[in-house]
């Protein structure tokens, strides 16, 4: 075993407990924490397929910004921080059986997969075609543009709902 699998297998780890926290635990904060737990060890995973960009658009939107979002959200509703609070699930056993049928046609697609696979090379000018692609204005410029602005809004909203009358 190599040192990218064991590598592997602890960012699948990490992953996998932070997303298992999200939904096992009754503290919505704790859920927060542990949701970005879960993006960080995503991130490791894009590391570890040297997607740097993926890795860095992972820290920097999902936790850098939407789960610091959530935990000031969370922070700024007196009723949530509430001891006395518990979050229940009226819904958990539809969301048992759809996850279960999510994984079941995930494990039926990847049995039809003629293993191992043929890899793939990758063009030369891919990072430059990527980074044009991103601030090109004909593309993905406005996609980012829009976003933060819609980040911005949900922060300045969250700020107005919290500001004490």
């Amino acid at each position: 075993m190599t040192v990218s699998h064991v590598v592997f297998i602890i960012l699948s780890a990490v992953a996998l407990i932070g997303a298992l926290g999200v939904v096992t635990t009754r503290k919505v904060f704790y859920a927060a924490l542990f949701l970005i737990l879960s993006f960080i060890g995503v991130a490791g995973l894009y590391i570890l397929l040297e997607a740097e960009l993926l890795a860095i658009v992972q820290i920097l939107v999902y936790v850098g910004a939407i789960a610091i979002l959530i935990v000031f959200a969370i922070m700024l509703s007196q009723r949530l921080m509430s001891p006395d609070y518990k979050a229940r699930n009226e819904q958990w056993l539809i969301a048992l059986v759809a996850g279960v049928a999510l994984f079941a046609v995930l494990v039926f697609i990847l049995l039809q997969v003629s293993w191992p696979t043929v890899e793939a090379s990758v063009p030369e000018d891919a990072i430059a075609a990527l980074g044009l692609a991103l601030v090109s204005p004909d593309q993905f410029v406005l996609v980012f543009e829009v976003a933060s602005v819609l980040l911005l809004v949900a922060l300045v909203g969250s700020v107005i709902i919290a500001r004490e009358r």
